[in-house]
């Protein structure tokens, strides 16, 4: 009624009011929900003013509560920039978890010629293809089974998350799908330092050996909070592509972490996992990232990596296989999903 249908004209305060109004029917709605997704595009009206409300209903109703949102394009204005920013702050009271995803980030990842239909195309993928990566953890069965109390105790009250999916073929698939996973180049923060929940699902063919699920659990495992809670999962493709596929999601950041996501300043809570910039990295080169990473988590106070009898597997990984050559050597900065659907777009031309 208040809108009439019409849209709330950019204006926040319209989306906040007429979600007010509605209050009721969203609760209605929502009764009985174990989860609740909330997707939109922080900086307008509706998205911006409604989405607080109805995370408030999802919440206090017992739903586990997750909202993965878009900040505005730069070129959009400073405005429109900080009712996003002011939306984001009242947003993250009512969620169990928040996900960003700042619109510049997949700009910066279009090419030049990508008409701009297609640019919002890819950045409304990235919203589906959050929900579903976090959904499928619950309803595609797996060989080692996630259900949702895992996805509950990484999640449930832990402010802002990370999620990112990574996949790789060849011998050293799983290190690099794993590496590509924890850097999120999508998302407002680049790494999952300093987390202290974290899920980590693999997915492969019949082919998929223990020791690759190893090197990717341990891989991920590194990347975040030294005492952190892993919980990992491995579903088996039927389809046998050679393809390995690693999801992980990140939640449960030191307070001065979060506080960086809203301020947009660079964290510092233990060392930078940065994708290879080549595939044809050498072992040499690993071993020197290992080193950095290890004296940087001693400088933040976390204390030096675990030993490798502390891992999840007793066995010492020992050193990944070196990569052959690839001659897209920019594709390591492009999550994989998107990956597929910039080949898919060069095919039809």
């Amino acid at each position: 009624q208040l809108t009439n249908g019409l849209g709330s004209g950019a204006k926040p305060d319209i989306g906040l009011k007429a979600a007010e109004e509605d209050r009721e029917r969203i609760r209605e709605m929502l009764a009985g929900a174990d989860m609740v997704f909330l997707t939109a595009g922080l900086g307008g009206g509706t998205g911006t003013g409604a989405s607080p409300i109805v995370a408030e209903e999802a919440r206090s109703g017992g739903a586990l509560t997750v909202a993965i949102v878009t900040l505005p394009f730069g070129f959009e204005g400073k405005e429109r920039m900080a009712n996003a920013m002011k939306g984001l702050t009242d947003l993250e009271k009512h969620v169990d978890t928040l996900i960003v995803v700042p619109n510049d980030r997949v700009a910066a990842l279009c090419q030049g010629n990508m008409s701009f239909l297609q640019a919002f195309s890819m950045a409304d993928e990235v919203l589906a293809n959050g929900v579903r990566a976090i959904s499928e953890l619950i309803t595609v069965p797996g060989l080692i089974n996630l259900d949702f109390a895992d996805v509950r105790t990484v999640m449930q009250a832990r402010g802002r998350a990370l999620m990112g999916i990574g996949a790789a073929e060849g011998e050293n698939r799983a290190v690099l799908a794993a590496e590509e996973a924890i850097v999120c180049p999508l998302l407002e923060q680049s790494n999952i330092n300093g987390a202290m929940g974290v899920i980590v699902n693999i997915k492969g063919g019949c082919d998929i050996g223990m020791r690759e699920v190893q090197v990717a659990v341990t891989t991920v495992k590194k990347a975040a909070h030294l005492d952190a809670n892993i919980i990992f999962g491995a579903v088996i493709d039927e389809d046998e592509r050679p393809e390995l596929q690693v999801t992980v999601i990140a939640a449960g950041f030191p307070k001065g972490v979060s506080e960086s996501f809203l301020a947009g300043e660079p964290t510092t809570a233990g060392a930078t996992v940065t994708p290879p910039e080549r595939a044809a990295k050498t072992s040499a080169s690993t071993v020197e990232k290992s080193k950095t990473a290890d004296e940087t988590r001693k400088d933040t106070g976390k204390g030096p990596a675990a030993p490798v009898e502390q891992e999840l597997f007793p066995a010492d990984l020992g050193q990944p296989q070196e990569p052959a050559p690839t001659e897209e050597t920019d594709d390591f900065r492009v999550p994989s999903f998107l990956r597929k659907r910039m080949q898919q777009q060069k095919e039809r031309k």
